[in-house]
């Protein structure tokens, strides 16, 4: 008799364990959902940090564009691989911080944008280039993967000037 009473019990309690369960995802659920959206809405905002977090991701996009155009053109040599990859990318870059990072896109026109977003480039490109150069001399054998990632790590900190000089001169 003991055990029927306990297997009655426990049949008894499982719809409302299964109730409970449900209700509590759904109510993970619309917590997630508010804090993502409280997220989101704060990610869009002008805080500065906000604005790096932006400015960090399309850097890395146009990064990994940089470096795929820097592999196909590579066998042309290094420095027209850095070239081309740094005009393209930062083109695209340029336009991606005017209306995404910056949201700019009604204060600061297409080409004033870059224009002086490829005045920073050019400083950038003078120093990855020069950073190839020493390369060159100091570790001839370096293959196209290492130059590439001394590239990156170059850009990394040409980036963080960048970012500083966007947000306080041109947009």
């Amino acid at each position: 008799m003991a055990v029927y009473e306990m297997t009655e019990r426990t049949t008894a309690s499982v719809p409302g364990l299964v109730s409970t369960y449900a209700y509590g995802t759904q109510a993970l659920y619309t917590t997630w959902s508010r804090w993502l959206g409280q997220l989101g809405a704060w990610l869009r905002g002008e805080a500065a940090f906000a604005q790096l977090i932006r400015f960090a991701l399309v850097g890395g996009l146009s990064n990994v564009g940089y470096i795929l155009l820097f592999l196909a053109l590579y066998g042309g040599g290094p420095q027209l691989a850095n070239l081309a990859g740094s005009i393209v990318s930062t083109a695209l870059a340029n336009e991606m911080h005017r209306r995404l990072t910056f949201h700019a896109a009604g204060r600061v026109r297409w080409y004033t944008a870059q224009l002086e977003g490829g005045a920073l480039a050019l400083a950038g490109l003078a120093i990855t280039s020069g950073g190839l150069a020493i390369l060159e001399v100091t570790a001839p054998g370096m293959g196209d993967i290492s130059e590439a990632l001394a590239v990156l790590a170059i850009t990394a900190a040409v980036g963080t000037m960048r970012f500083l000089t966007l947000r306080l001169w041109v947009f």
